[in-house]
């Protein structure tokens, strides 16, 4: 057997029981086909995601988008009130916001008053009349921050095309 198999192999054909007896088999092996890959979400899918409800349930790309100059201030208002409520209610209905110092703005606040968020350098911005060294101790709570509790957006299928936040309607008559 191993003088066939020498010459096999300088002859660039071994036998088929030799090989078998090796563990080996001439006979291509067959692949499993594998299963379609899913499209994988870019980061910015999710920006996309919320800016698409947000047009969706407010039409708050409608009204950023328009040239507001021609209008007087009072349909502007009349417009923004219920842009606000329509988007207010689109946040609340996917996102639990909380302030990130829950207090009274304009009262003497210090950084403790954040709790667990008052060791993060991203949650409390000072502002105003800053020491040149060392940290404030506090200051007046002029913006009480906000930050996302949970989210509860619709998982997003990644076969549509997150780039289009509104499709065009055309009306048929």
């Amino acid at each position: 057997m191993a003088f066939r198999a020498f010459f096999g192999i300088l002859g660039g054909s071994l036998a088929e029981d030799i090989a078998q007896a090796h563990g080996y088999s001439k006979t291509p092996v067959k692949k499993a086909p594998e299963p379609p890959k899913e499209p994988v979400l870019k980061p910015e899918a999710g920006a996309m995601q919320v800016l698409g409800i947000l047009q969706r349930d407010a039409r708050l790309l409608d009204f950023v988008m328009e040239d507001i100059t021609p209008f007087s201030d009072d349909q502007v208002g009349a417009a923004v009130r219920s842009l606000h409520d329509q988007s207010q209610e689109a946040l609340r209905k996917y996102f639990k916001l909380a302030p990130v110092i829950d207090g009274v703005e304009g009262t003497f606040t210090k950084p403790e008053s954040a709790g667990a968020l008052a060791k993060d350098a991203s949650a409390i911005k000072f502002v105003g009349n800053l020491p040149a060294q060392g940290k404030p101790t506090g200051g007046l709570l002029r913006h009480k921050g906000w930050r996302v509790d949970s989210t509860m957006l619709p998982t997003l299928n990644p076969k549509t095309n997150l780039s289009i936040l509104a499709p065009a309607e055309l009306e048929v008559e």
